[in-house]
């Protein structure tokens, strides 16, 4: 499969395409958010950028540190990235955690609000259903990689990856899971879920609720998915990240119901 074109000097690959796609459609959503909340939408444009670049600094981090089975059996492990430093910068590649994403958003959304002065928790509000979104299409950069495919299937929907593209022990296994396209489709979900809770429930929801319920739905989306997961991350045996997801669903759980408790 091909996963790019050359212009001149330059290959231009898909995967990044695909993505910027995915932040220009979030920042776009995001205007029509702030805009019905009173605020200037060209805030969404300057913040942006502050975003993308947070962002795509944590997710790289998050993949370092994390790494993949199917990398470390390449010698690809976190000591190998922190000596080659060009190799742990070189995105266009792949390897990018959304844990990480999410992260390193919300530092730079933090950072931004402050030097702004805006309020942090109410932003967290008007990007997360844009956050959704960009990641229902920057998904799909997983395709053009032939990366993020679940376990064996024979479903009408199954995916053919390249045989050097197939993990070990799966080399003479043709057709698997669309794996990023199950997580893309039901993140579009999630953007339309977050949209209709922030109308939905407009009068009872303090700012921050909508950014904790992302912090639920994801994890879940996340945490189910995994268990198709072939090349799942591993920290002392546990599944990095299904783990982290677990975690952070509860802890988001109990967090929006101590915000809205009776006594509250």
């Amino acid at each position: 499969m091909v996963d790019g074109f050359a212009v001149g000097p330059l290959y231009i690959r898909f995967y990044g395409i695909i993505l910027m796609l995915g932040a220009v459609a979030g920042g776009w959503l995001a205007t029509r958010e702030a805009g019905r909340r009173g605020y200037d939408p060209e805030i969404v444009w300057d913040l942006l950028i502050y975003l993308v670049v947070g962002g795509i600094v944590g997710a790289r981090l998050w993949h370092i540190f994390t790494p993949s089975p199917s990398s470390v059996e390449q010698g690809i492990t976190t000591a190998y990235y922190l000596s080659h430093p060009l190799d742990a910068i070189a995105v266009w590649k792949g390897g990018l955690g959304i844990p990480g994403a999410v992260i390193g958003g919300a530092a730079a959304l933090f950072i931004y609000s402050r030097k702004f002065k805006l309020d942090f928790a109410e932003w967290t509000d008007i990007a997360t259903p844009s956050l959704a979104l960009g990641q229902a299409i920057g998904r799909f950069g997983n395709f053009f990689n032939q990366e993020l495919y679940g376990a064996p299937t024979n479903l009408p929907w199954k995916l053919y990856i390249d045989p050097v593209h197939r993990l070990s022990g799966f080399e003479s296994v043709e057709y698997y899971h669309p794996l990023f396209a199950y997580e893309s489709l039901l993140s579009f979900a999630n953007m339309f879920f977050l949209m209709w809770i922030a109308r939905r429930f407009e009068g009872r929801l303090k700012t921050g609720d909508v950014f904790l319920v992302y912090l639920i739905t994801y994890p879940l989306i996340r945490f189910s998915l995994d268990f198709l997961r072939l090349d799942a991350s591993q920290l002392a045996g546990v599944n990095a990240n299904q783990t982290f997801m677990a975690v952070a669903a509860i802890l988001s759980m109990i967090a929006l119901w101590w915000r809205h408790r009776a006594k509250a």
